[in-house]
């Protein structure tokens, strides 16, 4: 069975990842790219569905676990009772291959190693031929299923059913280098890494990435970290920036919210552009607008709420079969029927981001303007369109106040380029329509008798998207109307302490059974309220809270269960780190320790 999620560190090399677990099993890897199929799949099932152990034999043996300082190299520290072992594990960066090293190497006295590796192509669908063969005159293994094959060099396994293992002693000071290579079946198989020079090239990347890196102020590592998180997520090659290394794990324990992450939504990735800039990654910034032109080029009428990482449009939705679900909870989905989806407010996430672009002195092209006027044509014909929300909503179109504010905010940006920047369009017209828009949102999407801005015209329900009003500069944090809004918050969604989403209980716009968590963005969007409404003890004690939730290598899913105290929902999850960073980077500002930001009112 797989673990508590919050027990699985990633490892990157920024195409793709392998989620390892506390227990030296690696149980979700997808090869080469983030949305490939998995070949180790027992995070969605057992160690049927593919994986690779390699740990002491000792069941008595304990670890501990850390990053290399500033990398995706994780360190396992193993104690036994004869002796000390670490296993460095690491995607090397920097090469077009998709390799997975495992260095195992004595600390101290004599350990015994077991290795066990179970290789199920397709989402454990397809069972491999497997060779043991001689290469460069050493052991290695070769699985070939369809169009995928992997070779893993190091010492001989012993075929045990449908899987291979094997044990191997060391003593004080010997390594043992284990390597695994994916490569497609028609190509021969690729050469030996040389370790030694991986190991070294790979941290340096990570360490020259992070040392450009502007932060100063508290939460200096959780900072750090989550940066680091969100350029794991970035696609080498393409720019793409996935929400989640994962699909299908489940925000309702044992439940049907099981949704597929593996993929580029403009919301998610528009806000991790926002992060980059405000910390110096300006070139990564860039890379993203460019990856953004590419995949929304067109008639505007076709953007989508989402991409595959080079920008593919095809992510329909199916359930899978040959996987049962994280301990049970189904189904298993890949793609995402979302896709299909219309969210009125990613333009306006998408127009914001471009907006800090400019500011951050990212020049428009020809290309890059006229993208963005189309855009605001669109927005233009669909202004007074319902739509499914921030959330996904799997339920009736409604006009959600959260996605009026973002078309807002689309026309906000759009008559700033032309103002400010002197790039060329009617003004004129976005201003009149923006601020007839605002007219209509005061009038309907606040509840007078409450004091609040509500989740959707015509309802008194509260949602937690309605902190990012001020983040877009809609109203000041300390706007009474806003205010208002807080304290509506913290009384219908705190679970405690943390916020939820939105109510669930009375089921009157999420089409699913209850039962999700707190989410994290939203805790953390909450901190930045605070930070930026004179509550600095209250954003100081909510960000503690919310930072000692990170697990042991400071990584955090999509949602916490505060009844079992675990982690809930696919991990690690861009949204979470980057409204982590947003927070710490108020709470700095507010306290002093950085310039404060206008707000655009």
């Amino acid at each position: 069975m797989s673990q508590p999620i919050e027990q699985y560190a990633l490892v990157s090399d920024s195409r793709t990842g392998a989620l390892v677990g506390s227990d030296g099993s690696i149980d979700w890897l997808c090869l080469p790219r983030y949305d490939s199929p998995s070949m180790f799949g027992a995070l969605l099932g057992d160690e049927s569905h593919g994986r690779w152990l390699v740990a002491p034999s000792d069941p008595a043996a304990t670890a501990t676990r850390s990053y290399r300082d500033r990398t995706f190299v994780l360190s396992t520290r193993w104690t036994t009772p004869s002796g000390e072992l670490e296993v460095l594990d690491l995607m090397p960066h920097g090469d077009r291959r998709a390799d997975v090293v495992r260095r195992v190497r004595c600390l101290r006295g004599t350990v015994e190693v077991q290795e066990e590796l179970t290789i199920r192509f397709a989402y454990a669908a397809a069972v491999p031929w497997v060779r043991q063969v001689e290469l460069e005159g050493r052991p290695a293994l070769v699985a070939v299923a369809g169009p995928d094959a992997v070779v893993r060099r190091g010492p001989r396994l012993t075929a045990s059913g449908q899987r291979h293992e094997g044990r191997f002693t060391l003593s004080q000071g010997e390594v043992v280098d284990l390597t695994l290579s994916w490569y497609p079946s028609h190509r021969p198989v690729p050469g030996p890494i040389d370790v030694d020079a991986v190991v070294d090239a790979t941290v340096s990347w990570w360490r020259r990435w992070a040392s450009t890196c502007s932060h100063t102020g508290p939460y200096h590592q959780e900072v750090m970290r989550s940066l680091l998180v969100l350029r794991a997520l970035t696609h080498e090659a393409t720019g793409g920036i996935v929400a989640a290394a994962t699909t299908s794990l489940p925000e309702q324990f044992g439940g049907p919210r099981n949704w597929d992450y593996r993929y580029v939504w403009l919301r998610d990735a528009s806000l991790c552009l926002s992060a980059f800039l405000a910390h110096s990654y300006v070139s990564e910034a860039h890379r993203w607008r460019n990856w953004l032109l590419r995949a929304v080029a067109g008639d505007p009428a076709d953007v989508q709420i989402m991409y595959g990482l080079a920008g593919e449009r095809y992510l329909p939705e199916r359930e899978l079969a040959s996987l049962p679900g994280y301990q049970g909870a189904a189904p298993v989905r890949v793609g995402n029927a979302a896709v299909d989806q219309f969210q009125a407010d990613v333009i306006g996430e998408v127009m914001v981001a471009l907006g800090e672009a400019r500011d951050a002195g990212i020049a428009e092209d020809a290309f890059s303007w006229p993208l963005q006027r189309a855009l605001i044509g669109f927005v233009e014909d669909t202004w007074e369109r319902k739509d499914q929300g921030i959330w996904e909503i799997r339920g009736p179109e409604r006009e959600f106040t959260h996605s009026r504010v973002m078309t807002w905010a689309a026309l906000d940006r759009a008559v700033d380029a032309v103002r400010r920047y002197g790039l060329n369009g009617p003004a004129e017209r976005w201003e009149a329509l923006r601020d007839r828009l605002r007219d209509e949102i005061l009038e309907k999407g606040f509840d007078a008798e409450r004091n609040c801005f509500v989740q959707s015209y015509g309802s008194t329900a509260v949602d937690a998207a309605l902190l990012r009003l001020p983040q877009v500069g809609f109203c000041a944090p300390d706007d009474p109307r806003m205010l208002g809004t807080v304290a509506a918050i913290e009384h219908d969604l705190l679970a405690d302490g943390l916020v939820m989403r939105y109510r669930f209980d009375d089921n009157e716009v999420d089409d699913f059974p209850p039962g999700e968590h707190p989410f994290l963005a939203c805790s953390f969007w909450l901190v930045e309220q605070y930070a930026r409404s004179e509550r600095l003890d209250d954003a100081h004690a909510l960000m503690d809270r919310l930072v000692g939730l990170c697990n042991d290598v400071g990584l955090l899913s999509e949602e916490y269960d505060v009844t079992s105290g675990h982690h809930a929902g696919n991990t690690p999850q861009a949204l979470s780190h980057l409204a982590l960073v947003q927070a710490a980077d108020w709470i700095a500002r507010s306290s002093g320790a950085a310039d404060p930001e206008p707000t655009r009112v």
